[in-house]
């Protein structure tokens, strides 16, 4: 079973904002921000419903980066491992 790095404190994503510079914090799995409930589904059941139509199947998982200064924010698709 793959899993998200990011997600399990394996890794940590270095992204800068294009506005301002600052490294953007990564803000947890977009799904978190679709269903505040989606957690205590099973990961292949959020995947279905987070908006993006291949992350099951190409095991990858969609992180929300904000910058704290500007307010700036992007998704940015880690590949599981």
């Amino acid at each position: 079973m793959a899993m998200c790095p990011l997600c399990n404190s394996l890794k940590e994503l270095e992204v800068y904002c294009p506005e301002c510079n600052t490294r953007l914090d990564d803000s947890g799995k977009v799904s978190d921000f679709l269903d505040p409930y989606g957690h205590y589904n099973d990961e292949e059941t959020v995947k279905m419903g987070d908006g993006y139509p291949n992350t099951a199947r190409d095991h990858i998982c969609p992180h929300l980066m904000v910058c704290n200064d500007c307010g700036y924010d992007v998704v940015k698709f880690i590949q599981e491992e």
